[in-house]
């Protein structure tokens, strides 16, 4: 356990830096490979511009887009109950972190019920990592915080080498959703190859439910979603001189049940060709086709028990919001 009076707050935050993996794609690369498939796509990675960041947070704001609010009902009522179930815990290590308000609930609880904490949040945002960094060390003296501006794997290992003890790792936000299902099982499995008995994986998930619900979550009545989508468009005219028309285009949502996913598109309205000179790309469209933006995936409790005996892991517990839409689960090494 580490005791308060260890933590001196004289001293400035050390924090964890680790480049971007150089073999990612930029976005000139991902746009020009994306849109001369025949089935067109643009990696959802991209939406996340100083725009789209902004229109993401009025999207979390929608009466029709519950997740956020379900997650955080979740973890105001529940977190008192898992600081206290789980006294062994010394540090909580939170996947894409953001703006970290959601897991203050967890940190004030934990921080109740023993002598200190320490905190690594993983962002690749530096401005979001600064933003909750500063606020949490003001409002939370006996939070020790280790920031790691990095891609999740690469913060993972670089916190790992420092010996924090037995932690909690946080995965919150439906993020799950945004890989595909075996590429979520593939990533769970090796948190999973890394943990120790004492350790605990918690994952926020969203629940399959009635289609109707999960489409209006992804194209609101006030057409926040679909700027926040088209804006995929705009950020290719405004950082490779691309003439996408927006007007021409409209945002599409469709439900598979099959998969379990709500996938989104841009659906162009008319035949047209646009130049994308960043890209050193022009791309021709014809009515009604479409460019595949996002897919965000759905589990049933079936399938978030499967998720953890593929990765040797246990479901210790789901817990669901009062409109049982929404689950924090809890994993342990089985």
């Amino acid at each position: 356990m580490r005791p308060s009076a260890s933590l001196d707050r004289s001293v400035d935050i050390e924090w964890i830096e680790v480049p971007p993996d150089s073999d990612q794609l930029d976005f000139g690369d991902a746009v020009r490979e994306g849109l001369c498939r025949q089935d067109k796509r643009l990696p959802s990675q991209f939406f996340y511009d100083a725009e789209g960041s902004r229109l993401f947070e009025e999207i979390c704001e929608l009466p029709e887009y519950y997740l956020t609010r379900a997650e955080a009902e979740i973890l105001e009522r529940a977190a008192p109950e898992l600081a206290e179930r789980h006294p062994q815990i010394e540090a909580i290590i939170e996947l894409g972190s953001g703006s970290a308000v959601k897991t203050e609930y967890l940190l004030r609880a934990f921080l109740e019920t023993r002598d200190g904490l320490c905190y690594a949040p993983i962002d690749v945002s530096r401005a979001a990592l600064e933003e909750s960094v500063e606020r949490l060390e003001r409002d939370h003296e006996d939070l020790e915080i280790r920031p790691a501006l990095a891609e999740y794997e690469a913060g993972l290992a670089e916190l790992r080498a420092l010996d924090l003890g037995p932690t909690l790792t946080l995965w919150l936000g439906s993020s799950i959703g945004n890989l595909s299902k075996p590429d979520a099982a593939t990533f769970v499995s090796r948190l999973a190859s890394d943990m120790e008995p004492e350790d605990r994986l918690l994952v926020g998930i969203d629940l399959r439910k009635d289609p109707s619900i999960l489409e209006a979550a992804y194209d609101d009545a006030e057409g926040v979603t679909a700027r926040f989508d088209l804006n995929l468009l705009a950020r290719i005219n405004r950082e490779l001189g691309g003439n996408f028309d927006l007007d021409t285009f409209r945002h599409v949502v469709h439900y598979d049940d099959d998969s379990g996913a709500v996938k989104s598109f841009l659906e162009s309205r008319t035949d047209q060709r646009v130049e994308i000179p960043g890209a050193e790309v022009a791309v021709p469209f014809r009515e009604g086709e479409r460019i595949h933006t996002e897919d965000s995936h759905k589990y049933g409790p079936d399938e978030i028990e499967a998720l953890a005996r593929g990765a040797g892991l246990r479901v210790e517990e789901q817990i669901r919001d009062a409109a049982d839409r929404f689950t924090v689960s809890v994993f342990a090494r089985a």
